[in-house]
Order: C-alpha cells, then sequence, then structure tokens
C-alpha cells in the first residue's frame, strides 16, 4: 500500500468518526446560532448538504450523531472552519458558554484586505455578539456595507475613518461610535494597526 493510499485511509476513518454526548450538544448549539446567523432555515441548509430537515433538526438539538464527513460539509455551507466546532474541548464545563480565555477565541472569516476579526462572545447563541477587529495600515472597505443590525463600535488603539450614511468620520483612540441600518465603510489611515471592540445586534457571524 502507498503512503498516499494509508493517510486517504486514515482521513476517511477520521470522517467516519461521529461526535456525541456533551461534544455533540456543544457542536449542535453552534450549528443552529451559526445557520441564524447566515439567515438560513433548517430546509436551506438540508437542500445544501443534501440531508433532511428532521436529521439537522435533532444534530442541532443534540439529539442525533453527527459524523464528521457530514460536519465538514455543514462547515462548508455555512462557510466556517471546521476548527470553529472544536474550541470548546478542553473547556471547563463551568465556563463553556460564559468565560472566553484568550487563547481559545473563535477567528471569523478571512484575513482578507488587511482585517482580522475574533469573536468575544462565547457563542454566536445571544441576542448580540462582541467582535475584536484588528485594521493593518491602509487597509480600506471601498465598497459600502449594509447590514440589517444596530453596531457599537470602541476604538482601543490607532486611528479608522469611518463614513456611514455618506459622513465621514476619523476616529481615535478612546473614541466610540454607533451604526443603525446605514450603508458604512471604513479606512485604516495610520501607520500602525487599529484595534477595534464591535458589539453587533443581532449576530451576524
Amino acid at each position: 500500500m502507498s503512503q498516499g493510499n494509508g493517510q486517504q485511509n486514515v482521513m476517511e476513518a477520521q470522517d467516519a468518526e461521529s461526535l456525541t454526548g456533551a461534544l455533540a450538544s456543544g457542536v449542535g448549539r453552534d450549528l443552529r446560532a451559526l445557520r441564524k446567523s447566515r439567515g438560513l432555515t433548517l430546509s436551506d441548509l438540508a437542500a445544501e448538504v443534501g440531508r433532511s430537515v428532521g436529521y439537522l433538526s435533532q444534530v442541532e438539538r443534540g439529539l442525533s450523531e453527527l459524523s464528521i464527513s457530514d460536519l465538514r460539509r455543514l462547515a462548508g455551507a455555512l462557510g466556517a472552519p471546521l476548527s470553529w466546532f472544536f474550541v470548546h474541548e478542553g473547556v471547563p464545563p463551568e465556563e463553556r458558554g460564559i468565560v472566553v480565555r484568550s487563547s481559545a477565541r473563535r477567528p471569523l472569516g478571512l484575513a482578507a484586505d488587511g482585517l482580522t476579526e475574533e469573536l468575544l462572545s462565547p457563542d454566536l447563541g445571544g441576542a448580540f455578539e462582541v467582535i475584536r477587529s484588528l485594521f493593518e495600515p491602509g487597509a480600506e472597505l471601498k465598497e459600502p456595507a449594509l447590514r440589517d443590525t444596530e453596531e457599537t463600535g470602541y476604538v482601543v488603539s490607532g486611528a479608522l475613518d469611518l463614513w456611514i450614511g455618506g459622513r465621514q468620520f476619523r476616529l481615535k483612540a478612546g473614541d466610540s461610535f454607533r451604526i443603525e441600518r446605514e450603508a458604512f465603510r471604513w479606512r485604516n489611515p495610520g501607520r500602525v494597526r487599529a484595534e477595534v471592540i464591535w458589539v453587533i445586534a443581532p449576530p451576524i457571524y
């Protein structure tokens, strides 16, 4: 047997493994919150991954085993890395859903266009989410974004140019702002990275 075939067999064996118990329950809650934040119904997601609505409903409630293979497909359909669902591993039960250690923050999206983001909230199941955004020097969102949300931000360090509804603001460390269902875009005009703590309701990631 070639080494390549051996690696493939290992990957197939891993994909056949199923999540059970507390881990399955936690993954189910994360799946439900992430699906809702994407604006998808169970029917939408079921059609995307080729599974029944009933099966996905049981998975979200922690009532059905979930294979790694299925979780991989679900993660792909929801635009999330597979590692997103295993952040609770090694976390003391009394801290789950309450405390987020700095070493266990979940990354959001891709580090594209000079923006890196982390989820500071324990999960996406609440009425809002808290995000740490890092804007590299010169990073810019050139096309305005419009979201059906209310958002508040606090600039921890650096500077950020922010356009809200066509109005431009230069924000520095210690400044804060609010965006309420208006088109916005941003740019880091400085030579150092800007850090912003962002609160968004309802969750969008």
